[in-house]
């Protein structure tokens, strides 16, 4: 499938309401009041490449799974040089826990080698570039835009796309990542998107969760933005 490079509102959707967007603002407010930092759920010590390969791993994969296997890899290989000279073989037995690991190994090993020749090892700063490398879409490259340069972005995961969806952005049943993007770009505040998008994942875990949300507990609730405190939301 051909990666789309074009802006995250390409005919998706029209400009937000102001409602809609007084209301972004506000969730805002509440999350970072609850999660002052704003941390990447990917733990990595700061240098790009690692983000780049943890990024790729984490699909179909829990971030702590990603967090437990990148520990070994990094060890074992820690430089992107290192990783693209890697056997195959041995990527693909420290990559195994993660699921998907021969895809998943070619996939880190030939970013790690276009990162180097191609880049002189210095990740891009633009969503074309970044959707090159190999198993790499719109999700991980926001990710790595926001969280390295601090370019705005929406990373439209499972967590962003199911509590947007229960508070009301859209409806509850849309589930297009691209739709989700193109949405909230339109309705969070370009500054805010990256720490938003994080606070949405431990959001997400500790009380909006899938299948057991603690709408009870909901710090959106009592703030009047969301309508699930009776904990009939979608167990999706």
């Amino acid at each position: 499938m051909k990666k789309t490079t074009d802006g995250p509102a390409s005919g998706l959707c029209a400009g937000a309401s102001p409602e809609a967007r007084d209301k972004a603002r506000r969730t805002v407010a509440a999350l970072a009041a609850r999660y002052p930092a704003a941390v990447c759920s990917l733990t990595y010590d700061g240098e790009p490449w690692k983000l780049l390969i943890m990024g790729r791993l984490s699909a179909q994969c829990t971030d702590a799974r990603v967090n437990i296997v990148c520990r070994e890899l990094f060890e074992r290989f820690p430089t992107p040089r290192a990783v693209a000279d890697a056997p195959l073989g041995e990527l693909e037995e420290i990559i195994r826990p993660c699921g998907l690991y021969r895809t998943k190994s070619s996939d880190v090993k030939e970013a790690c080698r276009m990162l180097c020749d191609e880049y002189g090892g210095v990740l891009p700063r633009t969503m074309e570039e970044c959707l090159r490398f190999p198993g790499v879409g719109r999700k991980v490259a926001n990710l790595l835009l926001g969280d390295i340069y601090g370019i705005p972005g929406i990373v439209a995961d499972t967590h962003c796309i199911r509590i947007c969806g229960r508070l009301g952005f859209y409806p509850e049943t849309l589930r297009d990542p691209r739709k989700v993007e193109a949405i909230m770009s339109r309705t969070v505040e370009p500054a805010e998107q990256s720490d938003f998008c994080h606070r949405l994942v431990l959001f997400g875990r500790e009380v909006c969760r899938a299948r057991d949300p603690r709408c009870g507990s909901c710090p959106l609730a009592a703030e009047g933005l969301c309508s699930h405190a009776d904990g009939e939301c979608s167990r999706v």
